[in-house]
């Protein structure tokens, strides 16, 4: 039996401003990755969507970024590992102070856009962000990209680690994501990418941008909820999944 997580960022508004489509996606996932305030979020959207989850019963995972509100979280900086823990401490703490509130536990740790992308290649970075998600909750599951440093790191810190993949993203030859400006980085074909997404539960292999097969585990899918095609696209995934015998279930299940 294949099993398999649905997580989607959440959480990402900010006081005036509204971002994503939390309310509709919720219902569709199975973990919810919540911004903690430096690449996006605040205090009230934080507590909202840990309420949300909650009453839907999904498993909240804290999303830890750069503090980059300006760029979302998604230029790179130069910090260095002490800082890096440090960083997460603090953003793993409140959020889960607002899981506290709502009665639900936190379940994992997934970093967010430039610091996801340089953790996955940076080993010293890695650590320090394994440093401080060990440092708040040693049984926290560390959300990272298939293949990459952040899940060597966190094995090497012996910390629960699921491997994750993207329903929309194209792939380089050393599992890395191809950079958003690049030609080709997204891949916008829902058929190709739902083929994509049971090749890799299934098989463990996708198409590199370069043509090449290369290997790739997935216990769970990051999919995006900020537009009506895009909960759409959720629900066949969810369709082709039970058409092809995958169970979809939450990383506490799959993990342990």
């Amino acid at each position: 039996m294949y099993q398999i997580d649905l997580n989607c960022d959440l959480g990402e508004s900010f006081g005036n401003y509204t971002i994503g489509m939390d309310e509709q996606v919720i219902p569709l996932i199975t973990s919810a990755n919540v911004a903690c305030g430096f690449h996006a979020s605040d205090p009230s959207v934080m507590d909202k969507t840990v309420g949300l989850a909650a009453k839907a019963g999904i498993r909240v995972g804290a999303h830890p970024g750069y503090p980059d509100l300006m760029g979302f979280g998604r230029r790179n900086m130069v910090i260095s590992p002490a800082e890096a823990k440090a960083y997460t401490i603090y953003q793993v703490s409140a959020l889960s102070g607002f899981c506290k509130a709502h009665n639900v536990k936190l379940q994992h740790v997934k970093p967010h856009g430039a610091l996801y992308n340089m953790a996955a290649k940076d080993y010293a970075l890695a650590t320090g962000i394994c440093e401080g998600i060990k440092a708040v909750d040693d049984s926290l599951i560390v959300m990272a990209l298939s293949g990459g440093e952040l899940v060597r790191a966190a094995k090497d810190m012996g910390l629960k680690v699921a491997l994750e993949v993207f329903a929309d993203r194209a792939y380089e030859e050393d599992g890395s994501l191809v950079n958003r400006r690049k030609e080709g980085a997204m891949i916008t074909d829902e058929n190709e990418a739902v083929r994509r997404v049971i090749r890799m539960i299934k098989e463990r292999k996708v198409q590199a941008i370069t043509g090449r097969d290369i290997d790739i585990q997935a216990d769970s899918v990051c999919v995006h909820g900020d537009g009506v095609k895009a909960l759409e696209f959720v629900c066949r995934l969810r369709e082709a999944f039970a058409a092809e015998g995958i169970e979809v279930c939450s990383l506490s299940q799959i993990i342990g």
